[in-house]
């Protein structure tokens, strides 16, 4: 299918000048509401995702949406990401990073068709920076085709997520993974992370939770560019299937390398 990149692309752009970037540095209390531990959502979130929805409806009027935030309000929408055709919308990553008034921060948008993503777009508002993806087409960032590339350092370099793990599992990482790759902190926002794997910044990365507006365009980018981003097991990540663990990397090897410290 040929992905309507430069509509979605513009689409983000606007809405990120109307509703996200005017509230940065500039949102009231009442504005940020905390709806789990540690997960906050605040009124750009909220406007985004609306805007979002019914741009996206006008450029495929056919396609499901799925958006985190109308999720969280109604479960059942967690359904329509195995249809025929269907959006996942994250209208703002990176909010715990944003309602703190500082970055990285960003928006993604996957389309996927029967449960398999067939593009992805990650857009920084700040730094204007575009990645996007179209199955077996390659990897972007800004229309230019790009190759992930190691840190090229003696450890590799691993962002690993630690704040949805328990005790007994940030022990395993300490115990099996620090002693073969550097680890380093994460920047809470899958719009960013995925572009450090691609850009030589970090090498791997670990995530517990792996919710489809979070992974499911990133995923697909990274293997576009090069790297490869799956399942504990190796098989690969579906936006329609629940499950927790995913590794990502800048190449099959170090994925495997990854993979070989993992219980």
């Amino acid at each position: 299918m040929n992905a309507p990149i430069q509509a979605v692309a513009a689409l983000m752009r606007e809405v990120a000048e109307k509703t996200i970037l005017p509230r940065y540095q500039s949102l009231a209390a009442s504005e940020i509401v905390e709806k789990a531990h540690d997960d906050v959502v605040t009124i750009a979130d909220r406007e985004s995702e609306v805007m979002l929805a019914e741009g996206l409806a006008r450029i495929l009027p056919e396609a499901a949406i799925v958006g985190e935030e109308a999720a969280h309000a109604d479960g059942a929408v967690m359904d329509l990401r195995g249809a025929d055709l269907c959006w996942i919308v994250d209208p703002l990553d990176g909010t715990n990073n944003f309602a703190r008034g500082k970055p990285p921060f960003g928006m993604i948008i996957a389309l996927a068709a029967g449960g398999e993503t067939q593009a992805g777009w990650l857009w920084d508002p700040l730094n204007e920076r575009l990645c996007h993806a179209e199955i077996g087409k390659g990897a972007f960032i800004d229309g230019t085709r790009i190759t992930a590339r190691p840190t090229g350092e003696d450890r590799p370099v691993a962002a690993i997520s630690t704040v949805f793990l328990n005790e007994e599992q940030r022990r395993e990482v300490q115990r099996n993974v620090a002693p073969h790759f550097r680890l380093v902190d994460i920047p809470r926002c899958a719009a960013e992370q995925y572009p450090r794997l691609a850009l030589g910044v970090n090498d791997v990365s670990v995530f517990n939770r792996t919710l489809a507006w979070d992974h499911a365009a990133g995923v697909l980018w990274l293997n576009e560019a090069g790297g490869r981003a799956a399942r504990l097991d190796g098989s690969p990540y579906r936006p329609d299937q629940d499950g927790t663990g995913l590794l990502a990397a800048a190449s099959p090897a170090l994925w495997d390398r990854l993979a070989a410290c993992i219980p």
